[in-house]
């Protein structure tokens, strides 16, 4: 006997056996439901005259049944509350197991988050409001692959004023994120050579070579990545305002450098500006993309300024890249999601984008400050004054991480961004001080002060 439990409350597929019996068969199949998980603590079950008049028993079959399973533990009745399913130990917390290296730890100063609980929920949800009352019937249809043309106004606006990008609505591809973008151009590219930063993110080097792209690495030095060691490739993958992981800002004659190459050899820039906005010491640095917009694919993000989780990008492509990124789009994913489109052009529209990014500046120079601060002269910090992460010079990562991770702190290590690691490269600690929530920040720096004093 087949039913679907509907109009109750609850919407479970149940499947009692019936050759044993009315009572037996519905008391296997709640049993099965509560261990299996697809009812979860806390559910709240039907009264016992509904559940028997939906699947056509007796209310005393129904009672007698759920009467069993809380004698065996698995329901809970209490008067004036119903029947709820109990909390039962999960298998991992009967036998619980320690793994090296999975341990939770206290303090996170990895980095590459920004401190999500600053995310501006108020904010969001008047922008959100405000974008639902606004939006037109179609917007809850397919859409543009190029994205909703209230966001890409909105970018045109905020790009050219904040970071000074020549952005056209019509160059603009919005989509899921930095990631899907890179893939997107790497498709369009079809099997080139890209040259990226060494060191630099090793994943963002593996969804090049997935979409087949080849990686050449190119070396970065105190004034960025170095031009004239670029060689026969069709693109670069550089991050100027703020260099991953050295942290170091691409030099004025590298800029100049890098973009009469683009133009003397038909190659690509693709500037990847993840957190161009967060500078501290002075106004924040220029795109490299306003020199040169004919030669540089733009790649900006909300992961920094708001959150991982909106899963939000853009893309100011050059004319001839356009339509064919645009194409790509469309047949990897169609569109991205819409509301969250309308709810981030509101807000920059109402300015409250730019209010956002002022008091996360702020609260990430304090951190910063901090930083200097309670280090003093233990370790140099490297990589100016900007972002979201600094880099510490150790001789040893190994048996700091080893340290740290004695004390539950969790740390980056430059080792690992490496093209290819090995014990003559550079040794240093990624120090994120974006991850920590504001109260947790201050004991996490004396973790990291002791473990350096070790």
């Amino acid at each position: 006997m087949n039913d679907f439990w509907s109009g109750i409350g609850v919407d479970l597929h149940l499947e009692p056996d019936a050759s044993a019996g009315r009572r037996a068969g519905l008391e296997k199949a709640l049993r099965d439901a509560v261990r299996d998980g697809r009812l979860a603590p806390g559910t709240r079950l039907p009264a016992t005259r509904r559940l028997a008049a939906e699947l056509g028993i007796s209310r005393g079959t129904a009672k007698a049944a759920y009467d069993q399973l809380v004698a065996e533990g698995y329901l809970v009745a209490r008067q004036g509350s119903g029947t709820r399913v109990a909390s039962l130990p999960s298998p991992s917390s009967e036998a619980p197991q320690t793994h090296a290296g999975t341990r939770t730890p206290r303090f996170d100063l990895r980095p590459g988050s920004p401190d999500v609980g600053a995310f501006p929920a108020a904010a969001w949800l008047r922008a959100l409001r405000r974008a639902i009352a606004t939006a037109p019937s179609l917007a809850y249809d397919y859409g543009d692959p190029r994205g909703r043309i209230e966001l890409r106004t909105a970018l045109s606006g905020y790009l050219g004023r904040a970071r000074g990008v020549l952005a056209p609505p019509e160059s603009i591809v919005i989509t899921s994120g930095y990631v899907q973008g890179l893939a997107l151009l790497t498709r369009v590219l079809d099997g080139a050579t890209l040259a990226m930063e060494d060191p630099g993110l090793p994943f963002h080097r593996e969804v090049v070579r997935r979409n087949g792209g080849t990686v050449l690495p190119v070396p970065v030095d105190a004034r960025g990545v170095r031009p004239d060691a670029l060689g026969d490739v069709a693109a670069v993958v550089v991050t100027p305002a703020h260099q991953y992981p050295t942290g170091v800002t691409l030099h004025p004659e590298r800029r100049r450098a890098l973009t009469d190459w683009a133009r003397t050899r038909g190659g690509l820039l693709v500037e990847d500006d993840y957190d161009g906005e967060f500078r501290y010491d002075r106004q924040p640095v220029g795109a490299v993309q306003g020199m040169a917009p004919g030669q540089v694919v733009y790649l900006g993000t909300a992961s920094k300024t708001l959150g991982p989780a909106l899963r939000l990008g853009w893309m100011v492509l050059p004319p001839h890249l356009a339509d064919a990124v645009a194409d790509a789009k469309l047949h990897s994913d169609h569109h991205t999601e819409t509301i969250g489109q309308l709810a981030l052009a509101e807000l920059i529209d109402s300015h409250a984008y730019d209010r956002h990014v002022r008091a996360c500046r702020l609260r990430y120079r304090r951190r910063r400050d901090q930083l200097l601060e309670r280090l003093g002269a233990r370790r140099p910090v490297r990589g100016v004054a900007a972002g979201l992460h600094a880099l510490i010079d150790v001789p040893d990562e190994a048996a700091v991480l080893a340290r740290a991770e004695a004390e539950g702190l969790a740390l980056g290590a430059l080792g690992k961004y490496w093209h290819t690691p090995g014990r003559d490269r550079p040794q240093g600690l990624v120090v994120g001080y974006g991850t920590p929530r504001e109260r947790s920040y201050p004991e996490a720096l004396e973790a990291l002060a002791k473990v350096l004093d070790a």
